[in-house]
C-alpha cells in the first residue's frame, strides 16, 4: 500500500506560509489532531487541488459559514500527490478501508458492482443480477449499473432455456408452470418438464456462453448452418442465421469490462505524478495491483525494453505453472477464500467500473485475450486459455506515448 509520503505541520500564525508550501495537485490528505484531542481520529480526504482544499479546511474561520473547518483541530497534514483521478480514488479506498474498517465504504461512497450471477450451489441455478459475491458462483461483470446488468440478461437469456422464476423446484407434474414454460423458453422443471441432466447441460451452455463473450453460441450455431446448407436445407439453414442474427443483437452494447470475473486481466495505464512517467495498475482476476511506474527519463539508460519491462511485470517468470498459481489465488469460488477477499474483489470492481464507466474517461485500459473469447473457437480449459493469451504490448507502448503528450492547444 502507498503510504502518505509528505508532511507539513499546521500552525495558525504562520498559515501563509504552510499553504504557499502546499502543491496545487490531486492529491489523498489526511489532518491529523492535537496530541490532547485524546481519541479523535484524523480526517482522511481525497481532493483535485490540495492547496486550495487545505485554505478552505485550515483558513480563518468564517462566523457566518456553516462549512466545516478544521483551523482549531488540525497538527499537521499528511499527503500523498498522485497523477490521475483512477490513482486518487484507488489510493483513497485503501487508506479509508484502513482507517475505517467497519464503515468505510459509507465514508468514500462505494456502492458493491453491479454483476450477473449463476448459482452453482442450487438444484436448478439461474441467473441473476446481484451486488453480492461469495463462493462457489460463477460471475460475470461488472455493469455500470444494476439496470444495465438486468437489460443485458433479459436480452441474452432468450437464446436459452433456463429458468428466470424464484420459486423452489420441487418438480411437481401438477404444477401449472409459468409463462416462460408455456411459450417454451424455458425446460420447466417445475413440472418436470426436463430431466436434471438435460438441465445441467442448457445451464452449462450459458456458463460457456458468458465465459466465452457469446463465442461457444455463435461458433456451435455457424457449424449447424453450414451443416443444414450442405444437407440443402436451405429453410433451416435461414432459421439458423436469424438465430446468430439475434445473438449478435445480444451481445451489441456489452461493455469490454464486463467478462467472466476470472478472466477479468487487464492494465491501466494512468499519467503519474513523476514527471515524464506512466503509471501502471496490472488488474488479476478483478483485482488491482500496486502500480508499478514507468520513468521514461530514467528508462533511456536501461538495457531492457520497456516491453521487455512489462513482460517482467505481467507475465513473472514466464512459467505457466507458476502464472496459473497466481490467478488460481484471486478467483472466487475456491475453498481457502474468506467473505473478506470477496469483499476486496467487489470494492476493486466497483473502482475498476467507475472508472470505466466515467465520461470523458481519462487514461487507458488494455485486456488480456484469450482465443476462448477473442475468436469463435471452441472453449478451451484454463490453463489452456492462459498460456494462448497475451499482452498486447505495442498498443500499450503506443498508449504511454499518448499518455505522456502534451495536451493540444487550441488555435
Amino acid at each position: 500500500m502507498q503510504e502518505l509520503d509528505s508532511t507539513a505541520d499546521f500552525d495558525a500564525a504562520n498559515d501563509g506560509e504552510f499553504f504557499s508550501a502546499l502543491p496545487a495537485l490531486p492529491a489523498v490528505f489526511s489532518v491529523e489532531p492535537h496530541a490532547e484531542l485524546d481519541g479523535a481520529k484524523p480526517y482522511l480526504l481525497r481532493t483535485a487541488n490540495l492547496r486550495q482544499r487545505l485554505t478552505r479546511l485550515l483558513g480563518p474561520p468564517d462566523p457566518a459559514s456553516k462549512r466545516l473547518n478544521l483551523r482549531a483541530f488540525a497538527a499537521r497534514v499528511r499527503y500523498r500527490v498522485v497523477g490521475s483521478p483512477f490513482e486518487l480514488s484507488y489510493l483513497h479506498w485503501q487508506h479509508a478501508r484502513r482507517l475505517w474498517p467497519a464503515a468505510y465504504r459509507e465514508r468514500v461512497r462505494m456502492r458493491p458492482p453491479a454483476v450477473l450471477k449463476v448459482s452453482l450451489t442450487n438444484a436448478y441455478p439461474r441467473c441473476y443480477a446481484t451486488r453480492r459475491m461469495g463462493a462457489n458462483g460463477f460471475y460475470f461483470g461488472p455493469f455500470a449499473s444494476r439496470r444495465a446488468a438486468d437489460t443485458f440478461a433479459s436480452g441474452f437469456l432468450d437464446l436459452f432455456k433456463i429458468r428466470r422464476c424464484q420459486i423452489k423446484i420441487r418438480r411437481d407434474p401438477d404444477f401449472p408452470g409459468c409463462i416462460y414454460s408455456e411459450m417454451k423458453m424455458c425446460l420447466a422443471p417445475c413440472f418436470a418438464g426436463c430431466s436434471k441432466e438435460e438441465y445441467d447441460a442448457e445451464v452449462g451452455r450459458v456458463v460457456a456462453f458468458l465465459a466465452t463473450g457469446g463465442a461457444s453460441i455463435t461458433a456451435e450455431l455457424e457449424r449447424e448452418r453450414e451443416a443444414s446448407s450442405e444437407a440443402l436445407d436451405f429453410e433451416r439453414a435461414a432459421a439458423v442465421h436469424r438465430r446468430i442474427e439475434k445473438t449478435a443483437e445480444a451481445l451489441r452494447g456489452l461493455p469490454d469490462l464486463a467478462r467472466r470475473i476470472e478472466d477479468l486481466n487487464a492494465v491501466v495505464l494512468q499519467r503519474a505524478a513523476e514527471e515524464n512517467a506512466v503509471a501502471v495498475f496490472a488488474v488479476r482476476g478483478g483485482r488491482i495491483e500496486e502500480p508499478r511506474v514507468l520513468r521514461f527519463t530514467e528508462l533511456a539508460s536501461e538495457p531492457r525494453s520497456v516491453e521487455q519491462i512489462l513482460r517482467e511485470w505481467l507475465e513473472g517468470d514466464g512459467n505457466p505453472a507458476s502464472l496459473a498459481a497466481s490467478f488460481s489465488a484471486s478467483i472466487p469460488g475456491k475453498t481457502s477464500a474468506t467473505q473478506q477477499s470477496y469483499r476486496e474483489l467487489e470494492d476493486h470492481l466497483s473502482l475498476l467500473a467507475r472508472w470505466f464507466h466515467k465520461k470523458p474517461r481519462v487514461g487507458e485500459i488494455f485486456f488480456r485475450e484469450s482465443t476462448a473469447r477473442s475468436s469463435a473457437a471452441a472453449p478451451q480449459d484454463e490453463a489452456s486459455a492462459r498460456r494462448n493469451s497475451e499482452w498486447p504490448y505495442r498498443r500499450i507502448l503506443r498508449a504511454c506515448s499518448r499518455l505522456l503528450a502534451p495536451p493540444a492547444v487550441e488555435s
